[in-house]
């Protein structure tokens, strides 16, 4: 009898994916035992504070062999040290737009399927224009300036209680119809510096207030002992991330949503000067009222000058500036 290493039991994670024909990306995590879903949605200190840690109980799985079946196309691809696996390919069909179903299986040295997970790839249509926001302090209210402000909102509040900014919603679905119909929506990214631990609460809390739906870009999954540290990763990645969705999407041009609480403004200066032709605003949530001046001089940097930037307090501000620009032009 031949003996086979020890394979433990396992899940995969499938994160929204997205791009077009010629470049496609999937990303995921292979992990040793199932995360966590919440079933119930509560207030209670206690409960919230036990499904939070177990989100960054994880075990990744590394070198494992994952495949992905896309038509007639068969991907293959291994995953890292920390689980996590990405595939990147060109598809021999073409693909319409919209939502489209993928699955991924980690196979055994004999190709058999051990484990399957299934996730979506987002195809935008054509429109004029697509955004890319921030989470924490741009969406949904995270005190991410305050440690202790942060975790104990973390902590305390599950995803259906969780606050956003007001109006951030109303503005979002107006951006979401910008220059085009309810059929053919723009398209968003949600590029944050949270970790993947994240993705089926900050899932959860798009979907029930009713956020334009969208592809995630989050950060490296992070173990228990490093709860601490959630949203502290550094950020060039984040900006890594900003490009690639630029270059992906080469015809259309794109507005940046984020906050001063960190690095926002450094990364989106730095992108609008890289692509200066496809960058229209740069939009900054002001939550950090002593950052709101070096916020104005890292905006002074833009060399295209007819790059819009504002910087707000609230977000009827960001409203009033969008339609004096022509951005959004309805009620």
């Amino acid at each position: 009898m031949n003996k086979t290493s020890y394979q433990p039991k396992s899940t995969i994670r499938v994160y929204h994916g997205y791009g077009h024909k010629e470049n496609l990306v999937v990303y995921g995590h292979v992990l040793a035992h199932k995360p966590p879903i919440k079933n119930r949605f509560t207030d209670n200190l206690l409960l919230n504070i036990i499904h939070l840690i177990k989100l960054f109980f994880v075990k990744p799985i590394p070198n494992k062999v994952v495949q992905l079946t896309w038509n007639n196309q068969l991907l293959e691809t291994k995953t890292a040290k920390d689980g996590f696996f990405k595939f990147e390919w060109k598809s021999n069909d073409s693909v319409s737009a919209g939502w489209h179903p993928v699955i991924v299986n980690s196979v055994d040295e004999n190709k058999a399927i051990v484990a399957s997970g299934e996730g979506k790839i987002f195809i935008p249509h054509s429109t004029q224009y697509g955004f890319i926001s921030d989470i924490d302090d741009t969406v949904l209210v995270s005190h991410s300036a305050e440690t202790g402000k942060k975790l104990r909102v973390m902590f305390t509040k599950n995803p259906r209680s969780r606050k956003t900014f007001a109006d951030v919603v109303k503005y979002y679905q107006m951006l979401s119809l910008a220059h085009t119909t309810p059929n053919l929506l723009n398209p968003f990214f949600y590029v944050s510096s949270s970790e993947w631990n994240l993705y089926d609460d900050l899932n959860e809390f798009f979907k029930y207030n009713d956020l334009p739906k969208g592809a995630f870009l989050l950060n490296e999954i992070k173990k228990w002992y490093q709860l601490f540290k959630t949203g502290k990763t550094k950020h060039q990645g984040k900006l890594i991330r900003v490009r690639r969705i630029l270059e992906v999407f080469p015809k259309q041009r794109f507005i940046l949503l984020g906050d001063n609480s960190q690095k926002d403004p450094e990364i989106y200066v730095s992108i609008a000067n890289k692509f200066p032709q496809k960058i229209v605003a740069i939009y900054i949530r002001n939550i950090s009222l002593e950052k709101e001046k070096p916020t104005n001089e890292i905006f002074s940097k833009l060399i295209n000058k007819d790059i819009c930037a504002l910087q707000f307090k609230h977000t009827d501000e960001a409203i009033a500036h969008s339609k004096s620009i022509g951005l959004i032009n309805f009620e």
